[in-house]
């Protein structure tokens, strides 16, 4: 009898591996395959036609930056502050900005969203260091163990807690090549400002891409890790998977802001500013 209980343990700590195993699997490759639904999404014809009008804009307005920076060298020039080697540094600064932000973006996402696939790959299929099977077995003959009351709540609060952090990451990662998209669209406007010298939108702009790329990489990894070890250590795996859902409140806090709406202002702003100081030019000329 002992040794067939024995024989039945180690068969069911197996299973359990193994189940939990796959299970964690699957949920790293869907998210992977979300994140790769965004990378997809620039290699749509009417998506490439969308980023080739921006790639114009960009460089039409990176035109006009170009003749209202000259303008106001000249005038400062004649104040005696002009600075011809800054005026130059900053049309070679906007040279490179406008050859790279519909570029740069698409790539850097990409490369986040290969490397999260890799990584959550290998830490899905690693063996349980905690033992999954004979933590899932404790966890079980705890739980029968604790009063009916009490065992279902905490049971209720790991599947909402679970729920909510797969729910939350998953329509993220939905959600996150669009954004992207929306940020291409919205550099277009800041290449105004970098010939003349302002370069704080498109500054924030670059850091806004990174944010977005970061947490297309750590969210759904930390998710991953969360579940890996949920089993062996409910507490923690609970923070990590709660912890993945305020990746990008994080990346706010630190500069990082993965948010559109902000950006899109000041790039609207940018617009109109090129608008009206391209009136003033012409007008002048006229």
């Amino acid at each position: 009898m002992f040794i067939f209980d024995f024989l039945v343990g180690s068969i069911l700590e197996q299973v359990l591996d193994w189940a939990y195993g796959c299970v964690v699997s699957l949920f790293n490759e869907l998210f992977a395959m979300m994140n790769g639904m965004g990378t997809e999404l620039f290699e749509l014809s009417y998506v490439k036609a969308l980023i080739l009008f921006f790639k114009k804009l960009g460089w039409a307005l990176y035109v006009v930056g170009i003749i209202v920076a000259v303008f106001e060298a000249a005038m400062e020039y004649q104040r005696g502050r002009g600075n011809v080697t800054a005026t130059l540094m900053n049309v070679i600064k906007g040279f490179f900005a406008v050859n790279l932000f519909h570029i740069v973006p698409i790539t850097l996402y990409a490369a986040a969203v290969k490397w999260q696939g890799m990584l959550g790959k290998e830490i899905s299929g690693l063996p349980g260091s905690s033992q999954v099977g004979a933590s899932a077995t404790e966890l079980l003959n705890d739980l029968t163990g604790m009063p009916q009351t009490q065992n279902l709540v905490i049971g209720l609060f790991f599947v909402i807690a679970i729920g909510y952090s797969v729910v939350k990451v998953f329509f993220a990662n939905v959600k996150r090549g669009g954004i992207l998209l929306v940020q291409i669209a919205v550099g277009s406007l800041h290449v105004f400002s970098v010939p003349r010298g302002y370069l704080d939108g498109f500054v924030g702009w670059c850091k806004r891409v990174i944010g977005l790329c970061l947490t297309a990489f750590l969210q759904t990894l930390v998710l991953t890790i969360g579940l890996r070890i949920f089993i062996g250590h409910p507490v923690l795996g609970t923070g990590l998977l709660l912890a993945s859902t305020e990746v990008p409140r994080i990346c706010e806090q630190f500069g990082l802001d993965t948010s559109a709406k902000a950006n899109v202002m000041s790039g609207l702003y940018a617009a109109r500013t090129a608008i009206q100081i391209g009136k003033a030019v012409a007008s002048a000329a006229a």
